[in-house]
This record gives structure tokens, sequence and C-alpha cells, in this order.
């Protein structure tokens, strides 16, 4: 059976104005090269803590994405493109939203709560697609996320129906989310916790470097007082967490992500969505730590 030409696939999409990524093994986006380890490189000026990178690689995950033809044919992705097993697209960068829909169950809550618009289906439910881009986030219902500006979605096709304008119940699934409600309604049961380097006996790196770094990250979601503090929650978690992975552990990271969770809350996140953006946050990270 012939194998499906990916690139080719992407310079259709690429035409089209979609930016366009490829997709490793477990459809998951392929690691940043040594330069852009650990976000070392200053992450792409899009990114949500802009950065000056200008690497040629498909470093960034869904950063990387593009339009440019000469850089997806580049000798910098000829790499990657051998190995593809997938092609992934930038929602947001294409202006477009895509609520995942992760199961049947989801599919039944969309069909009874969303407006109709074009679908694509998955491998286990669909992608309900939406003209309009929009924050993203994991997790808004169950089995649903939402993927528009700062994620990657995996293109499994052009669907059905016509697109149609996204619409407030879709802004809705995080707008309470996204904006931080006044700090004076917020009521946490959360612990002050601290990071404890007698917990943390497998961690490689000095009590000064792991506190300097999470009051830096701290510091970053108390910034946003009117909004997007749970985001930031989301990305500090995910940064701190990539500097354990070569850790043998345990390295405290329940304690790190505690002390973020707070922070979140103290300038308004709703406290269970804090807590699953921080959870999220440190769960896309592959670590061997504790």
């Amino acid at each position: 059976m012939p194998q499906p030409n990916h690139l080719r696939t992407a310079l259709e999409l690429a035409t089209a104005d979609v930016p366009v990524l490829p997709l490793r093994a477990g459809k998951v986006p392929f690691g940043n090269c040594r330069t852009c380890a650990d976000l070392a490189c200053g992450g792409r000026p899009h990114m949500k803590t802009p950065g000056t990178c200008q690497c040629p690689r498909p470093c960034h995950a869904w950063a990387a994405a593009t339009t440019d033809p000469r850089v997806l044919t580049s000798p910098a992705w000829a790499g990657a493109w051998r190995e593809a097993q997938a092609v992934a697209y930038h929602p947001g960068g294409a202006g477009v939203t895509v609520v995942d829909l992760d199961n049947t169950a989801a599919v039944a809550w969309a069909r009874q709560t969303l407006p109709a618009t074009r679908t694509v289906p998955t491998t286990r439910g669909e992608h309900w697609v939406y003209c309009g881009a929009m924050p993203s986030a994991n997790g808004v219902r169950p089995g649903v996320d939402v993927k528009s500006l700062m994620q990657y979605a995996r293109w499994l096709g052009s669907g059905t129906g016509t697109t149609t304008p996204l619409p407030s119940s879709v802004r809705d699934l995080i707008g309470g989310e996204e904006t931080n409600p006044a700090r004076g309604r917020v009521v946490s049961s959360l612990p002050n916790p601290t990071w404890d380097p007698a917990v943390a006996t497998g961690c490689r790196h000095t009590e000064r470097y792991v506190r300097t770094g999470l009051e830096r990250g701290l510091a970053m979601v108390r910034s946003r007082t009117e909004s997007g503090a749970g985001s930031q929650a989301y990305g500090v978690a995910r940064f701190l967490a990539n500097q354990h992975t070569r850790c043998p552990g345990p390295c405290g990271l329940d304690a790190i992500g505690a002390q973020i969770t707070a922070a979140a809350v103290s300038v308004g996140v709703p406290e269970p969505y804090a807590h699953r953006a921080v959870t999220n946050g440190l769960a896309t990270v592959a670590r061997r730590v504790a």
C-alpha cells in the first residue's frame, strides 16, 4: 500500500493559506533542536512569551507552522518530513477554531448545544470547525477541547458542511476562564505550599535555580490581573516541568504546581480552572520525575 505524501498535503494546504507542520509518531510535533531546547532561544516571536528565535527547523510545535513553501521544502525540514506520520495545522493562524469532540458523548452534546458547522470525522469523535480565532483551552468540558490560537490540530481532511461564524456558545466555553473575575469574589481552599528541596531528592538542579525560576514564573502569572492568568499558569507549568525532563526524580513538581495554581487564584482565576490549567501544563511534558 503506498504511503501518504505528507509534504504534498502540506504544500496544498499552504497554498490555501493554512499554516502547517509535520507530526511524528504518536501524532505529536517534532522535538526542539539543541539550540531551542528548554526555550534557550527565547521562543518564536508570535508565542505567548515572545522571543527572537529564528531557527530554520520545525521547533516549537504549533509556532513553527508556516505557509511558506520555501520553508516547508527546505533541507532543515526534510528530515522531519521523511519521518512524518501526519500533517498538523495551526487553526488560529488559518483564522478558524476547532472544537475537538473526543467521544460519542461529546459529539451528542455538541449536536444539542452548538450551531451546525463544518465537521471532520476523527478516530473517536469529530472536529467542528468554525470561522474565527479565539484562545485555546483543553478540557473545557468532558471530552471537549477548543483548539485555535497557540495550539495545533491534526489535518484529517476538509470534512463536510459549511463553515459557520464562531458563535458565542463556543467562546463562552472558556470566556469566563480567560477573563479573570474580581479578586474579591474568589474563594480558595488552597494551602500556601512551598517547594521543599528535602523532598526533591532526585532533582539535578540547585535550590537557588529552582526557586529563582519558580518566582519568575509566579510573577508572570500574578501580572495577569485583568485576563489570561489561567493560560499563563499553563505556560509557566509547562516551561518549569520542561526543566526537569532529565532529572531522575522525584523533583517536587506537585508543590511547584500548587504554588502556580495559588498564584493564578490570587488574581481571580477560578480554582478549578487554575488547577486544570496547571495540571495540563505539567502533563504535557514527558518526564521521568515524580
